[in-house]
């Protein structure tokens, strides 16, 4: 796929600027001035709020770029979820959530406490169709044998922090939660362990079932061979593998049917991820390829995703601080059936 640059806002400082598209999609900057944004929802007032790895969330009006402080004091926020006027906020060790009331936060409590984390901690939170919460739960360490099984693991709950429940294990960091539109299906991005090499294990994006088993410690993605390897008996293999150690990270559905992948990528190093990638899906909801194709580059650290009301891809960069903007041109989102069909059998092949 061609990339092309994408010509964006000088008053932004270029963060746009750098961004490669391919043709018919355009970038600029949505917000700027972010302290390490890590997560984003849009809120029932239309303002976009996000959270900052130093302990904040903070509010973004769509008719200024700047954020404005909502709430603070957080220990390591990294998902957000609206329902209604709660906000659930997943931090080190459980879940928050205040009200929201005009333009201020009330009514702040601990909804859930007491999570075991480590090496990693609790991710992306959703609101699922059934009105229940779904936190994604890391693994303590690399690898090793969990004494509670909280950790590596999707977890569940009543919108009150109620009846817990594993839905899913062997997860060894289950960063980005999305659920299908068309089907309801809750999709997790997963970041496989570390002392394995430079070329595996791969990343993951997998559909949770409830109480399915996916692998981890003794059971890892290849990508090279797009298969399971290891002690895999009675393991649910991935929809899709990802580019080894590329931290894959926030998701979301754009679209009619695609999965946009942020990949964070290592910390100092440029070798893996810094972009997002897209996974092709049909109209009823089913992977037509096991890896992913290449979108966007250019970013620093991109870490979380979402879709603003006007049907724009927000992007979220970590390391610059900014939010950028991505839309489609009236041709691009309008493509010919041949198109899509030739597309289509091309990602089948690989």
């Amino acid at each position: 796929m061609t990339l092309v640059l994408v010509a964006a806002l000088a008053l932004a400082g270029g963060a746009a600027a750098r961004i490669r598209l391919p043709r018919g999609y355009h970038a600029s900057v949505y917000a700027r001035g972010l302290a390490h944004p890590t997560a984003m929802a849009f809120g029932p007032d239309g303002r976009l709020y996000v959270t900052e790895e130093g302990g904040a969330v903070v509010a973004v009006d769509p008719r200024t770029p700047r954020p404005r402080l909502f709430l603070r004091g957080l220990p390591t926020p990294l998902g957000l979820a609206w329902h209604g006027r709660t906000l659930f906020v997943s931090v080190a060790g459980g879940i928050r959530s205040v009200r929201l009331r005009g333009r201020f936060a009330t009514a702040r409590r601990t909804v859930v406490r007491g999570l075991p984390f480590g090496r990693h901690q609790q991710d992306n939170l959703v609101v699922g169709r059934d009105r229940r919460l779904y936190l994604g739960s890391g693994s303590t360490c690399d690898v090793c044998r969990e004494r509670d099984p909280r950790s590596a693991a999707i977890l569940s709950f009543r919108l009150d922090g109620s009846d817990a429940r594993v839905v899913a294990h062997g997860l060894r960091n289950p960063y980005g939660l999305a659920v299908q539109p068309r089907t309801g299906r809750l999709f997790v991005s997963v970041n496989g362990q570390d002392e394995l090499g430079d070329s595996e294990p791969a990343e993951s994006i997998v559909v949770v079932r409830r109480g399915a088993g996916y692998g981890w410690p003794r059971c890892r993605p290849s990508r090279r061979l797009l298969r399971l390897v290891g002690s895999c008996r009675g393991v649910t293999p991935p929809v899709a593998y990802l580019e080894p150690h590329s931290s894959a990270d926030g998701i979301v559905f754009w679209g009619c049917c695609d999965l946009y992948v942020a990949e964070w990528g290592e910390y100092d190093a440029k070798r893996h991820g810094r972009k997002v990638v897209r996974l092709r899906f049909d109209r009823r909801g089913r992977p037509l390829a096991r890896v992913a194709t290449t979108f966007a580059t250019g970013f620093d650290h991109p870490l979380a995703l979402a879709v603003d009301p006007g049907g724009g891809l927000l992007v979220a960069d970590w390391g610059r601080g900014t939010i950028v903007r991505v839309t489609a041109s009236p041709s691009r989102r309008l493509r010919p059936l041949p198109a899509l069909l030739a597309e289509a059998a091309r990602l089948l092949a690989l």
